[in-house]
């Protein structure tokens, strides 16, 4: 009885034993894929997928690649906005061939080059530029099989929240699509020009080097913006980019096109900066001097005289608060060339008011 228990104990354990080391062999042989699975049906898309799949293919072919080289264009590799060539993101403006990109995108290249989304690549000639609002135009020297331009929208009635789409050539690389939504609106953006852009869009769709000048779109598809700039330590994407908006750029793109160049209303004064307004206590612009011959020279606004004293500081223009100088470039592109700002000034402890002739103070330049 007990050799019985014993032999069926050993046959149980060795039961056991195949099967648990068995077992892969096994499933190898009754379950292993060995041919291609049949495909599951995916269903439709949800609707929201559907629009921006609609939106890409919508707006995708009119974006396009731009190149610029200090030399001539020739077949060496891309190596992105800052390397030996210079690389961002563009699109066809109009039916004419001409393109829009960020200024910082083709400064200081003599020859500039258009890849499409075709992989068709067309040369190009710089038309104007405005490094103030970091915005230039180039048009194609062949304008054959021309995608549409893009629809344009207006950045006035934008709400934080609302969606935003980006398209460009990040690192050098095909098109590519990126969605979030405006982050932000009314920032300040500086510019190398020594200006600061206004109402500026931050949105928190993916933005990295060679996205600039690449269209930001809202959900219809429209124009809102022209990507320029991101805040990150690395250089690449934090969740922070900027976009010149539409309105501005709706302005100036159509001057460039017809005069190669944006006109920049100024008074002639020279300005303290803002941290010199702080330490002293004031609140507004401090003219250092009036350039001589200048409208602020001819309507009489005072700087610092020689003796160190303070002279006029402007508190007021066109009836706003300018507490900085970006308030008071605004209000002087707001009234425009040939016009006359109103300036509250305040002097030796008095406020006074005086016109003064706006003029285009980078003619000279």
């Amino acid at each position: 009885m007990r050799q019985h228990f014993s032999r069926a104990a050993i046959l149980i354990l060795i039961v056991l034993l195949a099967a648990l080391f068995g077992r892969p062999y096994l499933d190898t042989l009754l379950y292993a894929a060995t041919s291609p699975r049949p495909i599951a049906a995916r269903g439709d898309l949800a609707e929201a997928e559907r629009a921006t799949i609609g939106l890409f293919e919508r707006v995708s072919p009119s974006v396009v690649q731009v190149v610029g080289a200090a030399a001539s264009f020739g077949s060496a590799d891309v190596e992105g906005e800052g390397g030996r060539e210079q690389s961002g993101t563009g699109f066809v403006w109009d039916g004419a061939g001409h393109v829009v990109t960020n200024n910082h995108v083709v400064s200081g290249t003599r020859e500039v080059a258009i890849r499409f989304a075709t992989g068709e690549v067309v040369g190009a000639s710089i038309v104007g530029t405005a490094p103030n609002y970091d915005l230039a135009v180039v048009r194609l020297r062949s304008t054959r099989n021309l995608p549409p331009p893009i629809a344009v929208g207006s950045s006035a009635d934008l709400k934080v929240g609302q969606a935003a789409f980006a398209i460009g050539n990040p690192f050098g690389l095909d098109q590519s699509l990126t969605t979030g939504v405006i982050s932000a609106l009314k920032r300040r953006l500086p510019t190398n020009a020594g200006r600061e852009i206004g109402n500026v869009i931050q949105t928190d769709a993916a933005v990295n080097p060679g996205n600039s000048g690449g269209p930001l779109l809202d959900s219809a598809g429209r124009l809102i913006g022209v990507t320029t700039a991101i805040i990150s330590p690395s250089g690449s994407n934090a969740g922070i980019g900027f976009a010149v908006p539409v309105d501005t750029v709706n302005r100036v793109v159509p001057q460039l096109i017809s005069k190669g160049r944006v006109p920049t209303p100024g008074i002639g004064i020279v300005a303290a900066s803002e941290a010199v307004a702080t330490r002293l206590g004031i609140e507004g612009v401090v003219v250092v001097r009036a350039v001589p011959g200048s409208p602020a020279a001819q309507a009489g606004l005072r700087g610092i005289d020689q003796t160190g004293a303070l002279g006029d500081v402007i508190v007021s223009a066109n009836r706003q608060p300018a507490r900085r100088l970006s308030d008071l470039t605004d209000q002087l592109e707001a009234v425009g060339v040939g016009k006359e700002i109103e300036l509250s000034v305040k002097r030796n402890d008095r406020s006074v008011t005086i016109r003064v002739n706006v003029e285009d103070i980078g003619r000279s330049s």
